[in-house]
């Protein structure tokens, strides 16, 4: 069979096959289970016909990829963006399924979402869009099935038009999406998640690797990129460290600045885009504190960086910017994002990593597994019908990245192929590979689905 070109699913895939490797060098029985888990258990695509504002129909094309239930129900978010397609969502369900594992939560994986743009759209518009939308998806969902989540474009607007309608047309309230609002289901500590479980993760890599660029110390500059949520809880809780950070971006370029953000500059940041406004007319309103560059990215931008934290999107450190955090000093690259750097970049990290430069990449699945872990969370409160405080869930959380760093650790250490030597650090992108992986293979295996 003649399989589409799926660039962004290729990619994923041949990753995590590379990572494999060594494990399936020493256990072959494994490679069955590769050859299957690859394959989603189900792919939905329908259409999306909605009423613009001017009463006219508008069409988008809709997705939900249900990758693997081995370890729970489906769970991924749901991406609003132009640039959807059917490959990107199978490359993030996908990693969801691995990302998933690595929490320890029983949660499978999936991804879904639209070809429908959010930005520029009016409140109605974008109601009646979810509306459309979820009157296809209700049948595929469900508290014990499949709960979906936000993700770009999907934000906490999006989320309560999309619970609305699945509230009427199924006539209960069940906890089938999560990042719910607070009084409706919600948990604390969501919208923080992602940005704040990154933190937590790279802390256990600094502690290990660099102790003397601590995220305590106000000399350490880190490096992110992205405006997002994602991006301002991470930098907020860098901020709140201590450290400083120097740079963000967006679609349409970055902002350095030179003496460091602030904990307003953030919040600021965070008004204007759900406003759907942009980083160069920010910087313009704010004056000569910050530096703008149109079309760039953080990573060419600052002569010293410590610790580099993509936050944006897919493969936005290429590899000719990752030489460039190199050569600044980078100790520390872990990503916010999914599948932030390209296979050349994570190439250059690597090679420098095994010559004992000091250097560690954690990928995407491991180190930004904390928004889908506290969606877990949230999950276990809807089913007990509980809300925990803002206290008891940053301490779940806290112990979740804890023990995904332990994971990945672990098995990079034993399944990485490589002969470590005192100054060389064990792969965390073996460690998460491996460390996912065998959790849902054994799972499926146990279940039937491969022998």
């Amino acid at each position: 069979m003649v399989l589409p070109v799926e660039p962004e699913f290729e990619q994923a895939l041949n990753e995590l096959t590379q990572s494999l490797q060594p494990f399936l060098a020493a256990n072959p029985q494994y490679q069955k289970a590769l050859d299957i888990v690859q394959v989603p258990e189900r792919v939905l695509q329908f259409r999306v016909v909605w009423e613009d504002d001017k009463g006219v129909p508008q069409v988008n094309r809709g997705f939900r990829v249900q990758y693997n239930s081995a370890l729970g129900p489906y769970k991924g978010g749901l991406r609003l963006h132009p640039s959807v397609n059917l490959s990107i969502l199978k490359f993030l369900g996908f990693e969801q399924t691995f990302k998933n594992a690595l929490t320890g939560l029983s949660m499978g994986g999936g991804k879904g979402g639209s070809d429908f743009d959010p930005k520029g759209k009016s409140d109605s518009e974008i109601r009646r869009f979810c509306t459309s939308f979820m009157g296809e998806l209700f049948r595929h969902i469900g508290q014990d099935t499949d709960v979906p989540a936000g993700d770009i474009g999907t934000g906490a607007r999006e989320i309560g038009f999309l619970f609305g309608a699945y509230k009427k047309l199924r006539n209960e309230f069940v906890g089938m999406l999560t990042g719910k609002g607070l009084h409706w289901g919600g948990s604390f500590i969501r919208p923080e998640a992602t940005g704040y479980g990154l933190i937590y993760f790279v802390e256990h890599m600094i502690a290990k690797s660099c102790p003397e660029f601590s995220l305590t110390l106000p000399s350490t500059i880190v490096a992110i990129s992205g405006s997002g949520n994602v991006s301002q809880f991470t930098a907020l809780k860098v901020l709140e460290l201590g450290a400083t950070v120097k740079t963000l971006s967006d679609s349409k370029g970055a902002v350095v600045a030179p003496e460091g953000f602030t904990k307003e500059d953030i919040l600021s940041i965070g008004q204007l885009k759900l406003k759907g406004g942009s980083l160069e007319s920010w910087v313009t309103e704010q004056g000569s504190r910050f530096v703008y560059h149109a079309g760039k990215r953080p990573w060419t931008l600052l002569p010293v960086i410590h610790h580099a934290l993509p936050g944006a999107t897919q493969n936005e450190v290429s590899g000719q910017e990752a030489e460039a955090l190199v050569a600044a000093g980078v100790r520390v690259i872990a990503e916010g994002s999914n599948m932030g750097c390209t296979e050349e970049a994570v190439e250059v990290f690597e090679k420098a990593r095994k010559a004992g430069k000091g250097v560690w990449y954690a990928p995407g699945k491991a180190s930004n597994c904390g928004g889908v872990a506290v969606s877990g969370l949230e999950m276990a409160q809807n089913s007990q019908r509980l809300a925990w405080t803002t206290e008891e869930v940053d301490s779940k959380l806290k112990n979740i990245m804890a023990e995904a760093y332990a994971q990945c650790l672990n098995a990079g250490t034993k399944y990485s192929g490589e002969q470590l030597t005192d100054n060389v650090l064990p792969s965390l992108l073996a460690g998460a590979n491996v460390a996912g992986f065998i959790k849902v293979a054994d799972a499926m295996k146990e279940h039937g689905d491969w022998w």
